[in-house]
């Protein structure tokens, strides 16, 4: 492996948006760091089960809706 061409792999702390905190290793910033977390499994709706809402933007999904109402017999 060639020398000099890896970037440095040291310990971090990890702050999680609900104040938590753990070590890890990253190549983020400088040995010792912070890495302060705005989204993270407490939270992000992929792991928490919130549901997606559509918005109406201009009447789009209105005209979409009517559109394609008899689509499939739905």
């Amino acid at each position: 492996m060639k020398k000099d061409i890896h970037p440095d792999y040291h310990p971090v702390k990890i702050v999680m948006t609900d104040g938590s905190e753990y070590w890890t290793r990253s190549t983020y910033g400088s040995e010792g760091g912070e890495l302060h977390l705005d989204i993270d499994p407490t939270t992000h709706p992929a792991w928490t089960g919130g549901g997606q809402h559509l918005i109406d933007r201009g009447g789009r999904l209105s005209r979409f809706k009517s559109k394609y109402s008899g689509f499939l017999g739905s």
